[in-house]
């Protein structure tokens, strides 16, 4: 049964929306929320997929910023609601999407195409691997205490209102986006998800608070987060459930730890989406009491091999012939010669013989540094063919901060 495979009309958007959303259960979303990604959705960066009147596939690709090893923000595709009607199942309609998903963004100029994987074994046959990880953590403050730096104490925190202080939090996110890979610059609009507080979505928490870290006036520092009350009969058991914490150093980093620690009638914080090796992790008395749970994040999938190589920089100098197939895309399948080092890098085709062998899709597990070609190579998906050159090149590649995704999309 052929489907029609067409941009997104904006008279379309509620009967696509909710092909979406039936795909994921079919809860409806709260109106705020719906109205919210209404108004975020890039309809001539959309697609759906048609069965007459019905509309049966769909997918979007946000127009993002990614920050790169280097510090370089680079224009990325956020692939975002995709699904495919339970009917329309084995009949081509996702393959169809990604393929022309994946044109247009190559013709946007765009070199790189990300995703969160609602469903991981789905992407790997189209180029995208894992390449950054997060920590959920259940963390036992009752049993559990802080350690904290010179410098802590001087910092004043202080109660405000989501609403009120959001530009403060955005200027202290920004701050914080060239810091790591893998972080978004916040397009506008995309500020307010951070203040979406339906009940319907609470599980019995209280509504959204904010906590503003502060020195000398300045903000430094904000937590977001929701009190979950809680008894037994030997005395209270809350749960601190933290939606989002950024701290532009130190002190006011575990300040605001500190504090989520040591809220009266709480006995755990609840975290979800921290990043790999975050400064708390380093400042608890009993890291097994604060139940670390690492998952995958972001998937990366290079569209252009060469201009997503030169637009990083690499930590350690790296000449090395990379021999890249991507079946799916095959305008990148070929050698290309990396060098690079800390000020940039230039990627090229080339002649030459390879020094290593890999898919697309282990080059977008190592490019932003968080999995190393090194443990690729240990499971068989990147081959040596020159003595030495995994060495380079995988230290080359790596970051010094574990990449982190800060929210989804």
């Amino acid at each position: 049964m052929a489907t029609d495979l067409r941009v997104l009309r904006q008279d379309d958007w509620d009967e696509w929306y909710d092909t979406l959303l039936r795909a994921f259960g079919g809860v409806p979303e709260p109106a705020e929320e719906r109205a919210l990604f209404r108004e975020l959705t890039q309809t001539d960066r959309s697609l759906g997929a048609w069965d007459d009147d019905t509309c049966v596939g769909t997918a979007g690709a946000f127009r993002f910023r990614l920050t790169v090893p280097g510090g370089a923000a680079v224009p990325a595709a956020g692939v975002t609601m995709v699904s495919v009607a339970a009917t329309h199942r084995r009949r081509g309609v996702l393959t169809s999407m990604m393929r022309r998903q994946l044109d247009d963004v190559r013709s946007w100029g765009e070199p790189l195409a990300v995703l969160t994987a609602s469903e991981p074994a789905i992407y790997g046959r189209f180029g995208y691997g894992v390449g950054t990880f997060h920590v959920n953590a259940e963390i036992d403050t009752s049993r559990v205490r802080l350690s904290v730096p010179p410098g802590t104490d001087d910092v004043r925190l202080r109660y405000a209102s989501p609403a009120d202080v959001l530009g403060a939090c955005e200027a202290v996110y920004a701050r914080l986006v060239p810091r790591r890979a893998g972080m978004l610059a916040r397009l506008p609009g995309w500020e307010r998800l951070w203040l979406l507080d339906p009940e319907s979505e609470r599980d019995g928490a209280s509504p959204l608070q904010c906590v503003l870290a502060e020195r000398d006036g300045e903000t430094v520092g904000y937590a977001r987060f929701r009190i979950k009350p809680g008894w037994e009969p030997a005395g209270p058991r809350g749960t601190v459930v933290l939606q989002d914490l950024e701290a532009l150093d130190a002190a006011a980093h575990a300040a605001l730890w500190r504090f989520l620690f040591d809220i009266d009638l709480t006995s755990r914080v609840s975290t979800r989406g921290r990043p790999v090796g975050e400064g708390w992790q380093h400042l608890v008395s009993d890291i097994r009491r604060c139940s670390l749970l690492v998952r995958d994040s972001l998937y990366v999938r290079p569209v252009d091999v060469g201009a997503a190589l030169e637009a990083r920089a690499y930590q350690a100098p790296v000449d090395v012939v990379l021999d890249v197939e991507d079946v799916f895309c095959p305008w990148n399948t070929g050698r290309w010669r990396l060098t690079g080092d800390t000020k940039g890098a230039s990627c090229a085709r080339t002649e030459d013989a390879a020094d290593l062998a890999l898919s697309v899709r282990e080059l977008g597990s190592a490019y932003l540094g968080g999995v190393t070609l090194d443990a690729l190579a240990a499971a068989g998906r990147v081959r040596e063919l020159r003595p030495g050159a995994l060495a380079e090149a995988s230290l080359a590649f790596a970051s010094t901060a574990a990449p982190w995704l800060p929210h989804g999309f």
